[in-house]
């Protein structure tokens, strides 16, 4: 009851604010808080200037930290929104006036038990960048080295788990309230969100992160992420090498500095390509503030807060979706909504082919440099809710990503789409996973699998055995279900064996 109360009167003052932007249509649609929606509608300002995405993120950015997350995320998803509102949101500025940099000495030494003095040679005082979760400061360590000190701001993680607290029960309260949003998955999307707030507020994952994906790149010379002094890093605190570079969306300063930004989106479209397809780990918050090109000409990212991960399955099913789209064969991009049970089985085939062709002709007849495969995945990803398409999160945030791609490559080469670049790293790719040989070595995979638990499997079906012996058991529900489940697995792994021999 109290939990219900706090958050009644807290969506109350969230109303007032969106109201006082003119940007109340989110709480309007949703049609789950009339009483706060009719106080708020008494505040509404009609004089606020702007499109109704643009209003909604001056909205979010006034509510505070958590909001300008949320929006950000929000941004990923057209099909909550609409893609003009998600556009919007995707241009809010991930900016705040910065903490006082005495706070954030003491908060290193709180989070390392030492003096800034120990720490650090040098320690700039001043923010060189402020966000709604940290902020930046330049330092050089007691070594010598430049490095970047990233702090979390005080009182962060309190903050973050009010407010996620207020969206779980507003999330509740659509799945309750509003049977015809749940294909949204809106507790999904909040847990979503949380997940990640949770680790952009443990600083050692963003060094973790960040790790991973410098070894992803280790025999790579186009692409580096900076080096992570673990030392100096912990919960709350990250250190970083301090990356010297110019901003990878700059044309004219990377050809002063001698640098081919032909050859740079090149590097940029096959960097993507390895994120996605061939490690299944990608860098989500990859806006041109984020990638730089040092004077050797590699590509540089930093933050690392925001990370993406696609499983095998998943990556097949993109691979294969995006051939098909390249091929205009639009039948192809259908079976692999269907093999991959994205779309239900009782809508038509046909149908969403000829949906499918609806969307990419358009695209596909647009000069070469100018078609969008992130566009054309924002179209699909709205026309696939006349299909009872689930929503899948993880491809949203990837599309995004690319929409983002996409845009630092038009400004490297506007005459150049980074796709067509791309295509025989994905060709090849698509012969080595996707061809005969990938298929049978995935059912020897699967045999494997198999094999390695029918030793578990025959322990339990001897136990079950010896366990029908016994008359107080034999008879049982519980012992017909282990029997099921037994039988049911050495059915599989005949299956599999089966389907080698004969695939």
């Amino acid at each position: 009851m109290f939990r219900s109360v706090r958050n009644v009167s807290r969506l109350i003052a969230i109303a007032y604010t969106l109201a006082r932007h003119d940007a109340l249509f989110p709480l309007e649609q949703l049609h789950i808080a009339p009483f706060a929606l009719w106080i708020g509608r008494r505040f509404r300002k009609r004089e606020i200037a702007g499109r109704p995405g643009e209003r909604l993120a001056l909205a979010l950015q006034r509510l505070g930290p958590s909001f300008i997350k949320l929006g950000q995320m929000l941004s990923t998803r057209p099909d909550l929104l609409g893609e003009q509102v998600a556009g919007d949101l995707a241009a809010l500025q991930d900016r705040l006036p910065p903490f006082d940099g005495a706070l954030a000495r003491r908060m290193i030494e709180e989070e390392f038990g030492r003096p800034v003095g120990e720490l650090f040679r040098q320690f700039d005082n001043r923010a060189i960048a402020a966000a709604s979760i940290a902020q930046v400061h330049f330092a050089v360590a007691a070594d010598g080295r430049e490095v970047a000190v990233k702090v979390l701001r005080p009182d962060i993680e309190a903050a973050f788990a009010r407010d996620l607290d207020l969206l779980y029960w507003v999330a509740g309260l659509v799945h309750r309230l509003r049977p015809d949003l749940r294909r949204l998955k809106p507790v999904e999307v909040v847990k979503t969100f949380a997940d990640s707030t949770r680790v952009e507020m443990d600083l050692r994952m963003e060094a973790a992160a960040a790790r991973e994906l410098a070894e992803n790149f280790d025999d790579d010379p186009t692409f580096r992420t900076p080096d992570v002094d673990w030392e100096r890093t912990g919960r709350r605190v990250l250190t970083l090498e301090r990356i010297q570079g110019i901003p990878v969306d700059q044309r004219d300063r990377l050809i002063e500095a001698g640098h081919d930004p032909t050859g740079i989106l090149g590097n940029a479209a096959a960097v993507f390509f390895n994120q996605v397809f061939r490690d299944g780990f990608f860098h989500a918050d990859q806006h041109p503030g984020n990638a730089f090109v040092d004077a050797e000409g590699r590509i540089v990212a930093i933050d690392f807060g925001i990370m993406g991960r696609l499983d095998r399955e998943t990556r097949y099913y993109l691979a294969d979706m995006l051939m098909g789209f390249l091929r205009r064969d639009y039948r192809a991009v259908a079976d692999v909504h269907f093999r991959a049970g994205y779309i239900p089985p009782n809508q038509s085939r046909a149908a969403f082919a000829l949906a499918l062709r609806a969307i990419a002709e358009p695209i596909f007849d647009r000069p070469l440099h100018d078609i969008s495969i992130a566009r054309l995945l924002g179209l699909l990803f709205q026309v696939t809710e006349r299909f009872e398409m689930e929503t899948q999160p993880q491809l949203l945030l990837l599309q995004k990503t690319m929409l983002v791609t996409e845009g630092v490559g038009r400004k490297l080469n506007p005459d150049i789409n980074m796709w067509t670049l791309a295509r025989p790293l994905i060709e090849a790719w698509m012969r080595e996973h996707r061809g005969p040989q990938a298929r049978i070595a995935e059912q020897l995979r699967a045999v494997a699998e198999a094999a390695e638990r029918l030793p578990a499997t025959m322990r339990n079906l001897d136990r079950a055995l010896e366990r029908m012996n016994r008359p107080e058991e034999a008879a049982g529900p519980d012992m017909a279900h282990r029997l099921w489940s037994v039988w049911a697995a050495i059915a599989l792994l005949g299956a599999a064996v089966l389907a080698l021999i004969l695939g």
